[in-house]
């Protein structure tokens, strides 16, 4: 072949050179798989006979040994599945059109490990990605924000430690994010939080993963039907009488994230062994954690209380029925269905006590959920005026007790015994020891009643006892000898 190259170089003019050598090289250029443009290597055109099957808007590439995204994809594509081949990189430029009606991009197993932050640009109108089972490591900024109609992200069984917190922004119409089986170690907590929350997310699965914690009062407060669909199974949590909480209850409400994976709900004990246990055992063994029971409402008089129907489901319609089966209707003021489905009940009397139920219904689930309300016969504030009540009885009593030390001890002394008391004698009928008496000495003599001068009533003399005989009395009549 060389040969005949040098031979025609030396006797063929130069434009029949540049023929010939077209002519022999085309066809190799034909043969391979791939070719460079702009210096990036890019696809070979897409083939439907050979490495594609093409149904109508759906692009089958799968099994093919594909390193690159075939080239000229036709614009009414609509599902493109190149699963299951060599596809590492995805670039920026992997379709160089708009695909305006691809809705399904399937690129699991093709062993991906980058992906351009341009990749999506031009696919704007994907509602299912399936990234899983790659090699992708981290998830930049921003990498998703021109997907806003996806609704299925799969990117479970890739190696991703790293997600920054801006990854998944844009993602208005996401439901359902697979993370499971990676290298996570945070809980994307801004996910689901009620702030910063992807709204429409329903199912969020962070299960076998290295997450060592987990914001529990935050996950607990979570609706119901967002509670349902987070899994997180199977991770190094340690055990805690808080985690068994959070499971018993889910548990009870019959969520599927606790009931569907129970067995996978481990925690690993302290020690150095890191033994694993099924958290829903805790109240039975090691920690001996408290039983969980789903408590009803307390209130009292006069309150309003809110009664939320927390279902499984988003979105479904409700009813209620007060206690005796009574229905709900918009003429009864004592209780208003709100806007969110939660029954508004007040002012509140004892009467009012019960077991309240709220009706849930939707195109795949019916649930009934039952809150039982009770009414206690007093004010909020009852126990607050006991209080008072109380306080003020014990400082009356304080204050009775210091005017009667008060009236002991400080009163003016009138006894003879105290100093500096001048106090004259005065007649023995006005002294305080007159009404002491000697029995012996009780013998009149003749004429020793006397009239009172100006009249009055007669008294009679008795001697008064001695000072000696005084102590010894005490004021006790002294008995005849």
């Amino acid at each position: 072949m060389m040969r005949g190259l040098q031979w025609i170089s030396h006797h063929a003019p130069v434009a029949a050179l540049r023929g010939r050598c077209l002519i022999t090289i085309l066809p190799l250029t034909l043969l391979l798989a791939s070719v460079r443009v702009s210096g990036q290597l890019i696809g070979s055109p897409l083939d439907c006979q050979k490495t594609c099957v093409c149904a109508s808007n759906i692009i089958s590439c799968s099994r093919m040994n594909l390193t690159h995204v075939p080239l000229a994809l036709p614009r009414y594509t609509a599902v493109l599945d190149l699963s299951f081949n060599s596809i590492s990189r995805l670039q920026a430029e992997w379709t160089p059109i708009k695909l305006m009606r691809l809705h399904s991009l399937l690129l699991s197993s093709n062993g991906l490990n980058f992906l351009s932050s341009e990749a999506f640009v031009h696919v704007t109108r994907l509602r299912y990605l399936d990234l899983s089972s790659n090699s992708l490591r981290q998830l930049d900024e921003y990498i998703f924000e021109p997907l806003e109609y996806l609704e299925v992200l799969l990117l479970y069984n890739n190696r991703i430690s790293q997600i920054d917190r801006s990854a998944f922004s844009g993602l208005v119409s996401l439901q359902r994010l697979y993370l499971s089986q990676n290298q996570i170690s945070r809980f994307p907590l801004e996910l689901v939080k009620e702030r910063g929350r992807l709204e429409s997310l329903r199912l969020l699965d962070v299960s076998s993963n290295r997450i060592k914690s987990l914001p529990l009062q935050e996950l607990q407060i979570l609706p119901a039907w967002l509670k349902n669909g987070l899994y997180f199974h199977n991770n190094p949590l340690p055990c805690s009488c808080e985690l068994y909480d959070v499971l018993a209850r889910w548990r009870l409400r019959e969520l599927s994230s606790a009931t569907d994976f129970s067995s996978s709900h481990t925690c690993v004990l302290p020690g150095a062994q890191k033994e694993r246990m099924t958290t829903l055992d805790l109240d039975k063994a090691y920690l001996n954690c408290s039983e969980v029971r789903i408590m009803g409402e307390k209130a009292y008089l006069d309150q309003f209380l809110v009664l939320d129907c927390d279902t499984r489901q988003r979105d479904m319609k409700k009813s209620w029925e007060l206690p005796g089966n009574v229905p709900v209707t918009p003429e009864y003021k004592m209780a208003i269905v709100r806007p969110d489905g939660g029954l508004q009940i007040g002012p509140l009397k004892v009467d009012d006590s019960g077991v309240y139920t709220c009706f849930a219904t939707s195109d795949s689930l019916n649930e009934t959920l039952y809150v039982t309300v009770v009414v206690f016969n007093s004010t909020s504030s009852g126990g607050l005026e006991n209080l008072k009540t109380a306080y003020t009885t014990l400082v009356a009593c304080l204050v009775s007790v210091v005017m009667v030390l008060i009236y002991l001890y400080l009163t003016p002394c009138r006894c003879p015994c105290c100093p500096d008391q001048d106090l004259e004698k005065t007649d023995p009928a006005d002294s305080l020891h007159s009404s002491t008496v000697s029995i012996s000495q009780a013998h009149e003599e003749p004429g020793q009643q006397e009239r009172v001068e100006g009249g009055g009533f007669p008294y009679r003399q008795v001697p008064f006892l001695q000072p000696k005989d005084q102590l010894e009395q005490n004021g006790r009549l002294n008995p005849i000898d």
